[in-house]
């Protein structure tokens, strides 16, 4: 950094997001001059003039300098750069569905990135049957929530009795199994991290 060169103008070298036209505009339509500006914003009048020009960033406490003296919603700066958010929608005829035995699996949701994936999915086993394909055991952690019948999860050797609106968490770890130990089909809604079952639907 050059002796003349302030700590604000080193931070201010960044990709700039191209909000200084707003900017400007807003400091023009106002009659502010660059010097009354940045005198109020505390910085150099030059840097106001490349934030202006877009031809640096400011670093964030600078933007909200300006914002403050100018006025300036921040919404309204940094409206063109909202991203749109991806929203996945499965509808109840477009199910993905496996079929192990005599137990349906239909899949709900499933996100995956590079570092985990995740799954839920509705889960329907007929009275007196139940899972098999976690009795040794995986990778990761499940959450399940009974809908309607009565289930025993089977965890570690151990019975744990669930009903319709109870949930139950746990690591995947130990080996696990669902039983179905009512009268009635049973359903529920099972979330598995990573996902073990739609990996590839």
């Amino acid at each position: 950094m050059t002796p003349s060169q302030k700590p604000e103008d080193e931070k201010a070298k960044r990709r700039p997001y191209h909000f200084g036209e707003k900017l400007r505009q807003v400091r023009e339509h106002k009659g502010y001059t660059l010097k009354v500006v940045a005198q109020r914003t505390g910085v150099s009048e030059s840097l106001v003039s490349q934030i202006e020009r877009n031809h640096v960033s400011p670093a964030i406490d600078t933007l909200l300098a300006l914002a403050d003296v100018l006025d300036i919603n921040l919404e309204y700066l940094f409206e063109e750069y909202k991203k749109d958010r991806p929203v996945q929608i499965i509808r109840s005829t477009e199910r993905p569905a496996l079929q192990e035995d005599d137990i349906t699996y239909e899949g709900l949701a499933k996100q995956a990135n590079s570092e985990t994936s995740i799954e839920a999915y509705l889960i329907k086993i007929p009275a007196g049957s139940h899972t098999h394909r976690g009795s040794y055991g995986h990778l990761g952690r499940e959450i399940g929530y009974v809908i309607k019948g009565k289930a025993a999860l089977v965890y570690d050797g151990k019975n744990y009795e669930l009903e319709a609106g109870d949930s139950v968490s746990f690591s995947a770890g130990a080996s696990h199994s669902i039983e179905n130990i009512g009268d009635c089909e049973l359903e529920a809604i099972w979330v598995v991290t990573p996902a073990q079952r739609f990996i590839d639907k």
